[in-house]
């Protein structure tokens, strides 16, 4: 059985703020986000690499991962979105994850160089929270 922290969130064993569950994928604030509302989508499932992601598990991830991109306009203004993941090379958790993070223009973000930022106190659940209710809006 894996132990990786993500199937201990998953698991309920360590606490995040989730903003999308269901019974095939969660979606959590990353803890050191790029910018505030960066969101990592993971399947429920223990899968550590795309290569690994069974077909039936495919469409339930992204779906999920094109939804949150889609709530990042509403729930924190964003212009567009950086949706990537790593596989093996800099993959930080051995996990597969889809990173989607909020991107305005001139935010600074360049090439693969990201700058991490931490949330002040209170300010991480106000975004998860914002994020939730964006994603309850029906598409």
């Amino acid at each position: 059985m894996a132990t990786d922290v993500f199937c201990q969130i998953i698991d309920g064993e360590l606490s995040t703020h989730e903003v999308w569950r269901d019974d095939r994928v969660v979606a959590f604030l990353d803890h050191r986000p790029v910018f505030k509302g960066h969101v990592l989508v993971v399947p429920t499932r223990h899968v550590e690499t795309l290569l690994d992601l069974p077909g039936d598990l495919m469409q339930p991830l992204f779906t999920v991962a094109q939804r949150i991109a889609r709530a990042m306009t509403p729930a924190f203004g964003a212009e567009g979105t950086f949706v990537a993941l790593n596989n093996v090379v800099s993959q930080s958790v051995p996990h597969l994850h889809v990173h989607v993070v909020p991107r305005t223009k001139g935010d600074g973000l360049r090439g693969f160089f990201w700058p991490r930022t931490r949330y002040a106190a209170g300010e991480e659940a106000d975004h998860a929270e914002r994020l939730r209710a964006a994603l309850a809006v029906p598409d």
